[in-house]
């Protein structure tokens, strides 16, 4: 499934954030979890996800420090910080008032759920 890149970069913060709400994590494990969450219909690559965790860093929203693996590798581990629980508490707000919103306009509208032939 094609997801408009519009979209994924606009859930791209909020999915972060929720995912390091759960505990620390590290760039991989994030790319994995955003997979499984989705059912592997949004799949980010290394060059989407570590400029948004820089930027996140830069913003106070997620610290960084490293550590190791099981197998003694060097992982830089991600955390959120209080301004981060914050930030996510916000975005969550307005996520619902989207959702609902959407929710609304597709039961009036019956808009189908999948796309007609020709749309793009």
């Amino acid at each position: 499934m094609y997801l408009d890149k519009d979209l994924v970069a606009a859930s791209a913060t909020p999915l972060v954030l929720g995912i390091l709400a759960d505990g620390d994590s590290y760039g991989y494990a994030i790319l994995k979890r955003v997979k499984d969450l989705s059912g592997g219909r949004i799949q980010w690559t290394d060059g989407m996800l570590y400029p948004l965790l820089h930027r996140l860093e830069r913003s106070g929203y997620v610290s960084a420090s490293w550590g190791s693996s099981e197998s003694g590798r060097r992982r830089k581990h991600y955390a959120i910080t209080d301004a981060g629980r914050s930030v996510l508490a916000e975005r969550r707000s307005q996520w619902d008032v989207v959702a609902d919103a959407l929710g609304q306009v597709w039961r009036c509208a019956e808009v189908p759920a999948t796309p007609a032939e020709g749309w793009s």
